[in-house]
Parts: structure tokens; sequence; C-alpha cells
């Protein structure tokens, strides 16, 4: 089992941008992959990005798919969500979390098998 602190959170203007960082410790980290969820006060966790193990392989909801991109570093046992253009619905509690079966229902917070504590974005208009 891995665990996992992200961090980078904070305010930023529409527009903006802001780079979040998951940090694992766990020396299987590796053989991971790895998922970016959201989640707004009252409204469920969302789905935003998924790499695979060795960083190979992404995905996007469409909701950010063009303005989000993630990325890992294993031998920093890092990954990382680049997010610009940044706007007022991007506020939210952001979270990565670990996936060692390498589930193909990505979207799904329920396949995930570790969780951090989460970061606060807020996007100012």
């Amino acid at each position: 089992q891995v665990q996992l602190v992200e961090s980078g959170g904070g305010l930023v203007q529409t527009g903006g941008s802001l780079r979040l960082s998951c940090a694992a410790s766990g020396r299987l980290f590796s053989s991971y992959a790895v998922g970016w969820f959201r989640q707004a006060p009252g409204k469920e966790r969302e789905f935003l990005a998924h790499v695979n193990w060795s960083g190979g392989r992404t995905s996007y909801a469409d909701s950010v798919k063009g303005r989000f991109t993630i990325s890992r570093d294993n031998d920093k046992n890092m990954v990382y969500l680049q997010m610009n253009s940044l706007k007022p619905e991007d506020t939210a509690v952001y979270y990565c979390a670990a996936d060692k079966t390498w589930t193909m229902a990505i979207e799904d917070h329920s396949k995930y098998d570790c969780w951090g504590q989460g970061t606060q974005v807020a996007v100012s208009s």
C-alpha cells in the first residue's frame, strides 16, 4: 500500500494556472496507476485525469481536456496535474488516488485503493 500527499493548491484568478503535486511513499508506487479527482461542495467526486504506471498513457475528462495535463516521475515517486486556463467552476478539493489493479474503469473512484487528503483549489472570477 502507498500513502499519498497532495500539495500545490491555492487561490488563483480566472485564466491562471496551478500545478498540483502528489507525493507517494512506498517502493511499489511505480507499479500503480494514478488518477486525479475533485469534489466541490454538494457535488459528487469527479474524475479528471489518469496516468498508467509508466506514464506512457493518459486519459482526461472532457471538462478538462486541453487545459489539464497529468504526468508522473517514478524516480521521484511523484505525480503532477498541471492546470491551465482555470475557471471558477474548477473550484474544488483535488485528490490523487492510486490503483494497483489497473482498472479499466478509471473514472470510477471506488476502484482506487489509496487516496490523499486533498488540496483546495479556488478560482476567483
